[in-house]
Parts: C-alpha cells; structure tokens; sequence
C-alpha cells in the first residue's frame, strides 16, 4: 500500500514538474504578446499590469502603414524563400549523389561538410565581410543568400542523406529497368518518397534564415536591406526605445514560424529522426 501511494507521489510530482518545465518557455511569449498592446510606459511597470485599461493596437497600425517596416518582411521572405529554394535544390543532388554513388574523397568530402557544423559563424564574420566586399556584394540581396546558404547547406546535405539512405535502391533501378535515367528515377520517385525529409530540411533552412541577425547586420548598410531582427534593433533610438513597438515586431516576425511549425511540425519529427538515425 504504501509502495502504492509512494509510486502514485511520484507520478503526480513529475507530472507537476513536466507541466512547470513546459510552461515556462512560453511564459516570455505568453509576456511579449500581452505587453505589445500596452504603451510603452505600461510595459516595465511594477507591480506588473497584467490586463491593461489602455489597451491599444497602435503599434500594429503603426507597422502596417509603415513601408519602412514591412520592407523588412518583404526583404525577409525574399532572401528566405530564395534560400530554402536552393538549399533544397542543392541538398537533393549531393545526397543523391553521396547516398547512390562511390567517388574518391567522398569520405573526405563528408568529413569536411559535418566539420562545418562545429565552426562557430562569428569567427568567420570578418573574412566573410572581406569576402563579400572583394566580390562587391556587399549591401545585396545576394551576399546574405550566399552567407545563409553557408550555414544552411551542411546540415541539410547530412539529413537528406539519411533518408536517401533510407529509401532501397531498388526504387531507381527500377525505374532504370524501365528506360528511364537517374534523373527520371531520383524526379519520380525518390523526390515523391522524400517529402518528409525536405520539409524538415526546408523548415530548418527557413528558420535559420529567419533568426539570423549577425550577418544580415555587418553584410548590409542601407534600410533599404535590412531584415525583420535587424529592423528590430533599429528602432531602439538614441535617447529612448519604443518597446511597445519592439515587441509588436517581435510577434509579427515569431508568427510565420509559429505557423509553419503547426502545419508542418508532424513531417518535421518525423523527417528530422529519419535523416538523423540514418546518418
């Protein structure tokens, strides 16, 4: 009996403890999304307004009519969407290449690519800036696209690599039995059999582009250029900052991660265990 009641202790415990480790995460959300209908001297208030009497959606029709501020959207879905196009597109034929073929130096090859995940980007910030000036790139749409497909195409290339790996090569020969060629067999039918993998991989790829802050700040110059977390920064000013707005951009940018993940988050577990394990 009291084995009974110490084990159901147990249970109730984690399950407390499980429900405090879930909810505090999205307390900070939970904080951001209330406090960007608040004026900005209502936000650092204390005691903290929880419900506040001068709820306002100014800063959201301050964002909107801005062209300003939603240049940075629309620079933001321009270089993310021209980023995942290409990692995908890129990913599919190295791991075509890498999970079909034997080549001399691909073991070298794959060493140098997992090699590129323990690299951290700051240390390469400098002579990447120095890159980018050389080949005058610098304030374009190109120099961030090339930078994002940098930290985005190594890892990409090993997950979908794994779950190449995970589909029989019968499949294509199959197809080659038919009259068809590689590409016909790797178009029709390993693309199809993939999905989960590049959604996952096109998901990563979009969220990483999307975060970036470091490089989308030293690579550009002009407002014209910025993206979503740089043009968060920008509106701290001199003297004061509009947190009000701040915080109205921050929940602007989280949304369309928010969002893919809902719609997308069963074929990104799913395609990220596949390509990991079979890596």
């Amino acid at each position: 009996m009291n084995k009974k009641k110490k084990t159901q202790r147990i249970k109730i415990l984690t399950i407390i403890l499980l429900a405090v480790g879930s909810l505090w995460p999205a307390f900070p959300v939970f904080w951001m999304v209330l406090n960007s209908f608040k004026p900005n001297n209502e936000i650092f208030a204390w005691p903290p307004i929880w419900i506040s009497e001068n709820f306002s959606l100014e800063s959201y029709f301050s964002i909107f009519t801005s062209p300003e501020k939603l240049r940075y959207f629309l620079n933001s879905y321009f270089i993310c969407g021209v980023v995942v196009l290409l990692t995908l597109f890129i990913s599919i034929l190295a791991s075509y290449a890498f999970s079909r073929f034997d080549f001399p130096g691909k073991k070298i090859i794959n060493v140098m690519i997992i090699s590129m995940q323990a690299i951290p980007p700051i240390t390469l910030l400098i002579p990447y800036l120095s890159l980018i000036v050389t080949l005058r790139l610098y304030n374009t749409y190109g120099a961030l696209i090339l930078t994002y497909l940098l930290f985005t195409l190594p890892y990409a290339i090993l997950i979908m690599t794994g779950y190449m790996n995970t589909l029989p090569k019968e499949l294509d020969e199959a197809v080659r039995i038919d009259g068809g060629t590689r590409l016909n067999a790797l178009w029709k039918v390993l693309i199809p059999s993939a999905v989960p993998g590049l959604i996952s991989v096109g998901m990563y790829t979009f969220l990483r582009a999307w975060n970036e802050y470091l490089f989308a700040l030293t690579l550009t110059k002009t407002r014209e250029m910025r993206t979503v977390p740089v043009g968060i920064s920008l509106l701290m000013g001199q003297h004061a900052y509009n947190w009000s707005e701040m915080l109205t951009m921050s929940v602007l940018g989280s949304l369309p991660v928010v969002i893919l993940f809902l719609i997308f988050q069963k074929y990104f577990i799913s395609g990220m265990t596949a390509g990991a394990v079979k890596s």
